[in-house]
């Protein structure tokens, strides 16, 4: 390929090569290779099969068979994973909902970096627990899910699809079920060019050979024969990597820490089970009938045979030596790429099978060469985020580690259309620094998650038409189906635009290519041409931020696009229990220097605030100006939940979107930018007592909560759990998951229980079933178990009309149980001793009543109350019932 610009290198790269950004936005330290990691890598080379697992939700997925598949069977291997994990619990910190579906998200990838799989998602939302696929699809679109998972099947063109879970209600959670009917249906979906065939200009029908399950011992009952599933040993070691799968698996899988889901190492035989499901019946082997060799691509064999002959002379302690052998491979797949696109002509010869694997094996190899050169590559800048428009340099680092000439030709970054041309030549183990000026576009779109920037629904994300990455200049535009828009200048041969718009090139920008993405691509990209042993590659580098934390060291995040100024409204809810005002601060943080403008609140009718806008000045970049607005009811202000908003105008534009940084050492930091809402909820609220302690579990924002209806709440730590302090509160609060996540409590808990024993009032929010740090956590004995109701509003019976709980200080009625958000309540007893009194019944549709949500029982002088309803969801939501709950509760027997 003769290369005339470097530009066109670029573009040249863009056409032939649609996954350019797709594993490239990870805000990692540059990868580097052992030379073990090396020969695997040549192993795989020689190896074109390809498998995809799928199932419902973050954790669902088998890494030890991950592992095995990715680096034992050598295959392009993948997980599909429906949900984020959104509607799940964090066991870390308080984020929920989409905030925790993001987290998930960076663990998932955590994993897959450790297992060697590649990571995909559809459009689905985890709206939460569901107990049937039939409820599952009532919320989730299953149409759109099913284009997903076909889209990602006809993109990644698995031989194998294994699932998770069965189809039926041996599955248990109704995404399980949903996710395996779905995996069935989209086998044969994706080989049928009827169905969605608007991905046909992108990709071609694909037909996978065969579609498995993936049982297991909690699947099947005790003593069942197991001898007509295909079995394999997951467990065997893997001298290469100096791991067996199962250890492989343990850290893969103790990258979801926020479930809670540290693993051990398994080590020795692992069988793995699968049953055939659909396609072409195997007798002895998952991937039996299927040739993965080069023979797969026409005229492939002699690439094979190049292959075999560099991974005989490969010297370990000399990788760099191969580099020539990795050329000449290079050379037969760019030859097997010409003859793809001869028979092919001008109309889509980059969506065959052979091509698939032409362009899967030539990015393989020429990460090869970058490692066995131990070429080290970083972009990065001196801050972490950068607002459109704004001019700024990226330092490129560029360092050969190996004796084999590397020629720098030049450097640019992408889409910015400023290229530093040079003829450098790299010494051994001397670094090359280049400094690169990036100018950003004004129309740059923010780094908010591409499936978080436009409403969705419960059940489904929605994702953007498309997202435009870094490009300079003024769009001057060239709209290029399937590329994101670019300036037109910046397209080869001057900018004309036809051979891009013939070729349909992809840049993984549009609707279409954002589908199934675990995140976006990253805002900017440094392509660099070297010349090695005289043959031209090009790579492209992500920019991020680079800087070293004390007790860390290194760290990256990636570079974050974010609005000029961004709108934060503290706290989650502002509950008014009568009319007197109450003071909403608005913080606004500057995203460049210089930032003027007017902040205000648009309130609901009725509401009023003082003042009615507030001018700022913020001169440096990132830092912060709070104002506090005096917010109260008037005399039109209706009773219940509505929301307030804040609005800030710099230059005419307006901005609503806040600033949230999530932050936790185990993933790359995050930013988020919320809208600038808060649920704004007037009620008619008494309360008795006024001091609360609370003692923390796995994260909450309750506290908050109780201090928006006038309590002091003082936080505990375990060592304030003495008889002393406990006497000065009028309550005391566990947080969720306390009894799992406090170890210390089997040695607290008598001093709790004195407390109760001496008139105090205990009151304890939902416990998992599992894994309690002690066996029997109130007075007296309760069986607690996973039966919840999933059905946020269903009907509530109350047990005893006299109950103190539904009459003091506030009378509860049904009316407090409408307008709550995903789950009523969860994690209920099962069984409970007499001495305690139940006090609310529901159900889910055709199951039996739940009579377990609020169980409480006197104990001494005082009372303890256990609750699975699900307060920690309905409070920072503004649920006005749910504050009327928890107020008689912390008020009992006061």
């Amino acid at each position: 390929m003769r290369i005339r610009s470097f530009r066109a290198a670029f573009w040249a790269l863009l056409l032939t090569q649609g996954s350019l950004f797709v594993d490239k936005a990870a805000a990692q330290a540059p990868k580097t290779y052992s030379s073990s990691e090396i020969l695997l890598g040549l192993k795989k080379l020689n190896v074109l099969g390809s498998v995809l697992y799928m199932a419902a939700h973050p954790d669902d997925e088998n890494t030890r068979l991950i592992a095995y598949m990715a680096n034992g069977r050598l295959l392009e291997t993948g997980y599909l994973s429906c949900t984020r994990g959104d509607g799940g619990q964090n066991l870390i910190g308080p984020e929920l909902r989409e905030q925790l579906g993001v987290i998930r998200t960076q663990e998932l990838l955590a994993a897959r970096r450790t297992d060697g799989g590649r990571q995909f998602f559809t459009r689905a939302n985890d709206f939460g627990f569901s107990k049937t696929s039939e409820e599952t699809f009532t919320i989730w679109d299953k149409e759109q899910v099913l284009a997903d998972m076909v889209w990602v099947i006809r993109q990644r063109r698995p031989d194998v699809l294994i699932t998770r879970f069965p189809p039926d209600a041996r599955a248990g959670h109704g995404h399980h079920q949903a996710s395996a009917i779905l995996a069935a249906e989209a086998f044969d979906a994706a080989g049928d060019p009827k169905r969605f065939p608007e991905q046909l200009k992108y990709v071609q029908p694909w037909q996978p050979k065969r579609l498995l399950w993936n049982t297991g011992s909690f699947f099947v009952k005790p003593g069942e024969n197991m001898d007509g599933y295909l079995k394999l040993d997951a467990g065997v070691y893997n001298p290469l990597l100096g791991q067996s799968y199962g250890e492989i698996a343990a850290r893969s899988r103790s990258q979801h820490k926020s479930q809670g889901f540290g693993s051990s190492a398994t080590r020795g035989e692992a069988l793995e089970y699968l049953q055939y499901v659909k396609g072409d019946k195997p007798k002895a082997d998952p991937f039996e009938g299927i040739d993965m060799s080069w023979n797969r691509v026409l005229n492939g064999a002699a690439v094979g045979k190049l292959i075999d002959e560099v991974i005989r002379k490969y010297d370990p302690s000399n990788p760099s030596a191969s580099v020539a052998g990795l050329l000449k491979v290079r050379e037969g797949i760019l030859k097997l790429d010409y003859q793809a696109k001869a028979l092919g002509g001008t109309g889509g010869f980059w969506l065959t099978p052979e091509y698939h694997w032409i362009k899967t094996k030539q990015e393989q190899i020429e990460e090869l060469i970058r490692a066995s050169l131990g070429l080290y590559m970083e972009a990065t800048l001196p801050e972490p985020t950068i607002a459109p428009g704004q001019a700024v340099a990226a330092r490129l680092d560029v360092l050969n580690r190996s004796a084999v000439p590397v020629t720098v030709r030049g450097a640019g970054a992408l889409g910015f259309g400023r290229d530093t041309t040079l003829n450098t030549t790299l010494s051994n183990e001397k670094t090359l620094s280049l400094r690169l000026p990036l100018r950003f576009a004004a129309q740059l779109s923010t780094s908010q998650p591409y499936w978080l920037r436009e409403a969705g629904t419960v059940g489904m994300y929605r994702v953007p038409s498309e997202l435009l990455l870094a490009a300079g200049g003024e769009l001057r535009t060239a709209q290029v189906p399937g590329v994101a828009t670019v300036p037109a200048q910046h397209l080869p041969d001057g900018g004309g635009g036809k051979q891009v718009q013939e070729r349909n090139a992809m840049l993984l920008v549009n609707q279409q290519n954002l589908i199934g993405l675990p995140e976006n691509p990253a805002s900017a990209y440094i392509g660099l041409q070297v010349n090695v042993l005289g043959t031209p590659l090009f790579y492209s580098v992500p920019v991020q931020y680079k800087s070293t934390d004390p007790v860390e060291g290194e760290k990256y995040r990636p570079l974050a696009v974010v609005p000029p100024v961004a709108v934060n409204i503290g706290g989650r809810a502002y509950v008014f229990a009568d009319d007197s005002p109450k003071t909403i601060p608005v913080t606004l943080r500057a995203g460049k220097a210089s930032v003027k403008g007017s902040v205000a609140l648009t309130l609901p009718t009725g509401w009023k605030a003082e003042p009615a806008s507030f001018n700022f000045d913020i001169s440096s970049k990132d830092a912060e100006q709070t104002v506090q607005f005096r917010v109260q009811p008037g005399a039109g202000a209706a009773e219940g939940k509505t929301e307030l908003r804040a609005v800030a105008t710099v230059e005419g534009q307006q901005y609503s979107r806040g600033y949230q940084a999530i932050a936790y050492n185990h993933i790359p930091t995050q930013i988020l930018f919320p809208e600038a809402v808060a649920p704004l909820v007037k009620l008619d609220l008494k309360r008795k007592g006024q001091e609360i302690g609370y003692l923390m579990g796995a994260g909450d924002e309750v506290p908050d909560a109780l201090r928006q209806i006038g309590y002091n709440v003082t936080l505990l730590k375990p060592e304030d759990i003495t008889d002393q302090n406990l006497r000065r509160f009028d309550a005391v609060v566990l947080g969720v998951r306390a009894y799992n996540t406090l170890d210390r409590l089997k040695t607290l808990q008598p001093t709790l229980l004195r407390y109760v024993e001496n008139g105090g009032n205990m009151v304890v929010q939902y416990v998992v079933n599992r894994g309690t740090v002690m066996p029997q956590i109130g007075p007296y004995p309760l069986t607690l178990s996973a039966d919840r109701v999933t059905v946020e509003n269903a009907a509530v019976t109350f047990l005893n009309s006299k109950q103190p709980l539904l009459n003091s200080p506030n009378k509860i009625t049904a009316k407090d149980f409408e307008g709550w958000v995903q789950e009523q309540g969860l994690y209920y007893p099962s069984q409970w001793d007499a001495k305690y009194q139940t006090v609310l019944s529901s159900h889910d549709p055709n199951e039996s009543a739940k009579e377990s949500a609020i169980l409480v029982a006197d104990y001494g002088k005082g009372h303890y109350i256990y609750t699975g309803l699900s307060l920690f969801r309905e409070l920072p939501a503004g649920v006005p019932g749910a504050y009327r709950l928890l107020t008689n509760m912390v008020s009992l027997g006061k």
